[in-house]
C-alpha cells in the first residue's frame, strides 16, 4: 500500500508540474495567444457576416433574376434567355454578375443547353464546362450535352470522352442508358467496336427494362458481327 501511495504522490507532482509549466507558457506568451484568439474570432465572425449579409442576399437576388430567363427558356425564346431583354437579365449576365451563387452556377447550365439547341456548339461546350453540380441528373445531362455538342462538331473522340463521364457519374435508370446508347454509337463510329460492345452490354445487364434496353440486342448483334 505504501508503494501505491508513493506512486499517487508522484503522479500528483507530475500533474502539478505540468500545470505550472502550462501556466508559465501562457504567461510568457499571453500577448501572442491573445492575438491568435482575436484573429480566429475575427475570421469566423467575418465569414458569418459574409454569408449572412452578402452571400445570402446575392443568392436571393440571383434567384429572382433567373426567373424570367427560365421562362424564356421554357418557351424556346432562347436568344432572350441567353442575353436577356430590357432590364431583365439573361443567363450569361446572371452567371457573370452572380458568380459563386447557386443561381449563377445554374445559369451556366441553362445558357449551355440554350446554345446547344441553337446550334452554337462551341459556345455550348465552353459554358457547360463551367457548370458544376452535385445533382445526379444534371451531372449526367450536362456532361452528355457536351458530348452531343462535340458530336455535332464531328469531334467523335472528345464526344466519347464526355459521354463516358456522363454514364459513369451515377446509375440513374432513366438518363444513364440514354447516354450509354449514345456512347456506344459514338464508339462504333470511331471504330472502337469492343468499347461500343461494352456500352451496349452494360445497357443489357444494368438497364434491361429501360427504353434503350428493349432494343439493345439489335445493337449488340450488329457489333458482334464486326468483331
Amino acid at each position: 500500500m505504501a508503494k501505491k501511495h508513493n506512486t499517487d504522490e508522484e503522479v500528483l507532482v507530475d500533474v502539478t508540474q505540468s500545470i505550472s509549466r502550462l501556466e508559465k507558457f501562457f504567461e510568457d506568451n499571453r500577448q501572442s495567444i491573445s492575438i491568435v484568439i482575436i484573429a480566429i474570432f475575427a475570421i469566423v465572425g467575418g465569414y458569418i457576416s459574409y454569408i449572412k449579409f452578402y452571400q445570402e442576399p446575392r443568392e436571393a437576388e440571383a434567384q429572382s433574376e433567373i426567373y424570367h430567363a427560365q421562362h424564356w427558356f421554357e418557351v424556346d425564346s432562347l436568344d432572350q434567355a441567353i442575353n436577356g431583354m430590357g432590364d431583365k437579365l439573361g443567363f450569361l449576365d446572371i452567371a457573370a454578375d452572380y458568380s459563386g451563387t447557386n443561381a449563377g452556377n445554374l445559369a451556366n447550365y441553362y445558357a449551355g443547353i440554350s446554345y446547344l439547341r441553337l446550334g452554337e456548339f462551341e459556345n455550348a461546350i465552353r459554358i457547360l464546362d463551367e457548370f458544376h453540380t452535385d445533382d445526379p441528373i444534371l451531372q449526367v445531362i450536362s456532361k452528355g450535352a457536351i458530348g452531343d455538342a462535340f458530336m455535332e462538331l464531328k469531334q467523335t473522340k472528345e464526344a466519347l470522352e464526355y459521354y463516358n463521364k456522363a454514364v459513369n457519374t451515377n446509375s440513374n435508370d432513366y438518363i444513364v442508358p440514354f447516354y450509354l446508347l449514345k456512347a456506344g454509337l459514338a464508339a462504333e463510329q470511331a471504330g472502337e467496336n469492343a468499347k461500343a460492345l461494352d456500352y451496349f452490354k452494360r445497357i443489357k445487364s444494368d438497364f434491361a427494362d429501360s427504353r434503350q434496353g428493349l432494343d439493345i440486342d439489335r445493337y449488340i448483334g450488329r457489333i458482334e458481327a464486326k468483331i
